[in-house]
């Protein structure tokens, strides 16, 4: 099976290609793996955890809430497993169901009216595929949620920790600057479901890693994330303070960068970033086709943004950026 897939497809990954990719796929599962709440208490201050979704219940698989990073407001929302069987049955294994995501969406609204920027991370193998879930309607929370986020007027900074698994990941994952620790993986399938596709068996979940391109590494080439942010010793299971310590410089750099954008200027540029991925070249005869005229939407923007008056965003206001910051240091 295994050749007949690689002369469909051309020539398959290199055994060292395999090998590096399942080495980074069984450390961004290990179990020592820092969680959301695991470095939320060494990055930000005065965490307060909310709860529910306002419509069914609360989800533990997705925690999420307000806190301080050097004493300026900012929403954090991130995937939650747990650390030992009875934890991680209590979690669903860091697997939400939709009222998870709807809690996510419930605290992403509130960011966005009064005006602080979203932290978002990523650890799940996926979105919880069980009857229930599909039943209180799983494929729409997901998309709602991905809709909402393409729309927030202000930044959104995800981090990916672990495992970023299919839309369980995606529902919170769109974002200004996505960042990505240095052993975790990002994909659309785990390499287990995907061998299960392609070779009807489990047993070329190796080979899949690779295929996948599902590394940081890879996913920084392809354009899926914007930086990889490196990890202590053998990885970042080894010093849970020292990771914190890097994925908050990380942050606190994105942040200062995105508040140098108006609200305009944000949602162009993250729309442009996912239309982005997946690009390809397409030859031949261009399209006759004349460009469509700007949608009533975006013109009535245009005229309510009237020119030569700039617009700070209010975020803007809380988030200094590195240019100001510049400045207040010269003027001191």
């Amino acid at each position: 099976m295994t050749d007949s897939v690689t002369a469909r497809t051309g020539e398959g990954p290199s055994a060292e290609a395999i090998e590096s990719a399942w080495r980074r796929v069984q450390l961004a599962r290990h179990p020592q793996r820092p969680r959301t709440l695991d470095l939320v208490p060494l990055m930000f201050e005065g965490f307060t955890e909310l709860h529910g979704d306002r419509a069914f219940g609360d989800d533990p698989a997705i925690v999420g809430g307000p806190a301080l990073l050097e004493g300026r407001p900012i929403m954090i929302i991130g995937h939650q497993k747990g650390t030992d069987t009875e934890s991680n049955i209590s979690r669903n294994f860091g697997s939400p169901h939709p009222e998870g995501f709807r809690k996510a969406q419930r605290l992403m609204r509130l960011a966005d009216k009064i005006g602080i920027p979203v932290v978002t991370f990523l650890d799940t193998a996926g979105a919880f595929p069980g009857p229930a879930a599909e039943e209180r309607g799983q494929a729409e929370a997901i998309a709602a949620s991905i809709k909402l986020m393409t729309g927030l007027q202000v930044p959104i900074v995800v981090v990916v920790l672990g495992e970023g698994g299919s839309g369980g990941a995606l529902a919170i994952g769109v974002g200004d600057r996505v960042l990505a620790l240095e052993n975790s993986v990002y994909s659309v399938i785990s390499p287990e479901g995907a061998s299960s596709i392609l070779w009807r068996s489990r047993d070329e979940a190796r080979t899949a890693a690779a295929a996948l391109r599902m590394t940081a590494t890879d996913q920084l080439e392809l354009g899926v994330v914007d930086a990889i942010i490196p990890e202590p010793g053998e990885g970042a299971h080894s010093d849970h303070a020292a990771t914190a310590r890097a994925v908050r410089a990380a942050i606190l750099a994105a942040l200062r960068e995105l508040a140098a954008y108006g609200t305009a200027e944000l949602l162009e540029t993250r729309y442009a970033r996912a239309r982005g991925m997946g690009a390809y070249l397409e030859t031949g005869t261009g399209s006759r086709r004349p460009p469509e005229a700007s949608s009533l939407r975006r013109r009535i923007g245009r005229i309510l943004h009237l020119p030569g008056v700039p617009r700070r965003p209010r975020w803007s206001e809380i988030w200094p950026s590195a240019d100001d910051d510049a400045d207040t240091e010269r003027g001191a």
